[in-house]
């Protein structure tokens, strides 16, 4: 590891790379594990059914760092996947830390939050809010559908629809695409949404394309330069990983990475616990450290 930050902490040309200094624990992740029902070939995690890359999560695991966080003052629990509701203790999970703090869920919305209708309803009468993100690529049935398989666009709907009907705050995960003209994709958007009885004044948050894991495409090196020319104190405090990390499951153990995009690197692996990983600088030389940086790209929505 020590080889390791050495390494990263310069670009193959010798300058001095960027980073982040972390300055709070606003927000935890938990991935629950890279399991899912769908196999979109896009997938940042590598999902689909069965994978075990990183493995599911149960209650008994997650409790010890959730009572870790709350005791550190964190402000929101925030959970994704792979699919969460593919996994059998996550009501159990978010009904737990909803206890405490409010929480955010990641989710593709189809087949398997549509049949936990009822245990999620159940999840209304919780101390802290409840809010869920659904994943709707393109607002146009054949193209969601082409990846992630037929009929789950109307699916993915109609999870959002339900969501909104409990009373749950519901927000839509959109591609964004070069060159697109965005106000007009947001727009066709929220007109779907109205017209499928969802309001269409729910955030959109937009991610550019973060490719599969393991890949090493090359990207624009981020030196610390960079990083004071084209950034500020405040603007590099908005990077989610100065105020968050997230806790995965890998060969049975939990252990915290710097943020949700990076956990196919174990350079990012920060320690088994909240304490010791905090004041832990962040490098940034993953790839899609350098698309946070350039597109403003965040899975996070206490900034936004």
């Amino acid at each position: 590891m020590i080889a390791e930050l050495k390494e990263h902490s310069f670009t193959p040309l010798g300058e001095p790379r960027g980073y982040i200094q972390p300055h709070a624990l606003q927000e935890l992740w938990f991935h629950t594990g890279t399991a899912c029902n769908l196999a979109c070939p896009f997938c940042l995690e590598g999902s689909k059914p069965g994978d075990r890359r990183l493995d599911r999560i149960t209650l008994a695991d997650a409790r010890p760092l959730i009572d870790e966080a709350v005791a550190l003052g964190v402000a929101q629990f925030s959970f994704t996947g792979g699919e969460p509701f593919i996994v059998k203790d996550f009501v159990n999970i978010l009904r737990y830390a909803s206890t405490f703090r409010p929480c955010l869920v990641l989710t593709n919305g189809t087949e398997p939050l549509l049949k936990r209708r009822k245990q999620i309803e159940t999840l209304r009468a919780q101390p802290n809010s409840i809010a869920f993100r659904v994943s709707i690529d393109y607002p146009d049935r054949d193209r969601h559908d082409a990846a992630r398989g037929a009929g789950n666009f109307d699916l993915a709907w109609q999870g959002l629809a339900a969501l909104h009907g409990m009373g749950f705050r519901i927000s839509l995960a959109r591609q964004m695409e070069r060159g697109e003209d965005g106000a007009a994709v947001d727009a066709a958007f929220r007109d779907l949404a109205a017209a499928r009885g969802v309001p269409p004044t729910h955030n959109l948050v937009k991610f550019p394309e973060f490719l599969t894991p393991g890949l090493h495409p090359q990207v624009p090196q981020l030196t610390e330069s960079c990083m004071t020319k084209f950034q500020n104190e405040q603007t590099r405090r908005d990077f989610m990983c100065a105020f968050s990390k997230m806790v995965v499951k890998k060969n049975g153990r939990m252990r915290v990475y710097a943020c949700t995009l990076v956990d196919d690197d174990e350079s990012y692996d920060l320690g088994g616990t909240l304490g010791e990983s905090l004041p832990k600088r962040v490098m940034l030389h993953h790839h899609r450290c350098y698309s946070c940086f350039a597109y403003g790209a965040s899975c996070s929505e206490i900034h936004k």
